[in-house]
């Protein structure tokens, strides 16, 4: 067996099904955990509507939650570099989410 079929052998090969492809749209993010994982809803909130859907739960074990962490910064920062800089209502002060929400639940 040569070097290149066993490297062949670690790679990982993701599908991508064209309905996961359209992907959800979601513009609010609700994060909870305990001892032994991290959840986080994606949700949609209608401008005027009393009630959201959350649109997909993920459960991460934390060292994975780090690593979306470590992730998503370093895409952030990719981003602002060929984009510039993401600016969030109030900058200077951080801000969790824009909505005013006074009870979570799922």
């Amino acid at each position: 067996m040569s070097s290149e079929d066993s490297n062949n052998k670690n790679v990982l090969q993701i599908e991508l099904t064209p309905d996961m492809a359209q992907g959800v749209y979601a513009n609010m993010a609700l994060i909870a955990h305990s001892s032994s994982e991290v959840i986080i809803d994606f949700v949609r909130v209608m401008p005027g509507l009393p009630k959201a859907n959350v649109q997909s739960r993920i459960i991460l074990a934390p060292e994975h939650a780090k690593r979306l962490l470590y992730a998503l910064q370093d895409n952030v920062l990719k981003y602002e570099q060929a984009f510039g800089e993401i600016r969030l209502p109030g900058d200077g002060v951080r801000t969790i989410a824009p909505f005013k929400i006074n009870k979570g639940e799922a």
